[in-house]
């Protein structure tokens, strides 16, 4: 079984719970592969230069400077960071974007109904799983920043949910394949409010009813339409849960049926 393992921003931003989480992960027994979004550096590095930021729907418009300080952060010192520590743990690790090896091209977002800037979106049949297969052979742990490529010359800022659901997809092709979002909640809750509300098992039918009434929303929602497309397109399983627990069990699972 192929692991294929998210951490969010918040979990990067707290020094002590990242240690953990790295501990843990180092733990996991099998092939296994890390991807990471960026926490909060970009943005305190922005305002140091005096590059505004701006976000739409939650989400970060990467303009010309933008995609210099997102790249800075999120593919060296972030990345770096992470391998040091794993390394430090007996992780043998290597860090990557998606433009080394050719391992993540994407497509730069259309403009169109609104302008994102340099922002990718991965499509999972195009991911070098010949050039990643060799890494994990070799004994490696890939790590892979959500800095991804166009294959023209320039680098896309990708959703780190989107690529690592696109490392999934393209994986479960050549071997069994789970998908694990880990992040500062305990699952998807039934009350946002209440983190001991964890859905242990969440199905289409579920999902559709707890977002018509709102109890699922904002940045929930595309991490689990991320699930659900790795579920339809092969992925063995897909768990949503609290970093701590990565070896723990709960969450939330949500499963091919």
């Amino acid at each position: 079984m192929l692991n294929i393992v998210k951490i969010g921003g918040n979990v990067i931003d707290d020094e002590a719970q990242l240690a953990q989480f790295l501990s843990d992960f180092s733990a996991v027994h099998g092939f296994k592969v890390l991807v990471h979004g960026g926490g909060k550096l970009a943005t305190k590095l922005c305002d140091a230069l005096h590059i505004p930021t701006q976000m739409l729907d939650g989400r970060r418009v990467t303009d010309a400077e933008t995609l210099k300080v997102v790249s800075m952060v999120y593919a060296g010192w972030i990345s770096k960071s992470i391998v040091a520590q794993l390394y430090a743990l007996g992780c043998h690790a290597v860090g990557l974007s998606g433009a080394d090896g050719n391992a993540i091209p994407a497509t730069r977002r259309s403009p169109v109904p609104v302008d994102y800037g340099f922002v990718g979106d991965v499509n999972p049949g195009r991911v070098n799983t010949k050039f990643i297969r060799s890494l994990l052979e070799q004994g490696l742990v890939p790590v892979f920043s959500a800095i991804t490529h166009d294959a023209h010359g320039s680098l896309l800022n990708s959703n780190a949910d989107s690529v690592a659901s696109s490392l999934a997809i393209a994986m479960s092709e050549l071997t069994p394949t789970r998908l694990i979002f880990c992040f500062e909640k305990n699952g998807v809750l039934r009350n946002p409010n209440d983190d001991t509300s964890a859905i242990p098992e969440i199905t289409r039918e579920l999902y559709e009813k707890y977002k018509a009434c709102g109890a699922i929303s904002g940045g929930m929602i595309p991490k689990i339409d991320s699930a659900f497309k790795a579920i339809a397109f092969g992925v063995q399983e897909v768990v949503i849960g609290h970093a701590k627990n990565l070896n723990k069990g709960g969450g939330t699972t949500i499963r091919n049926a």
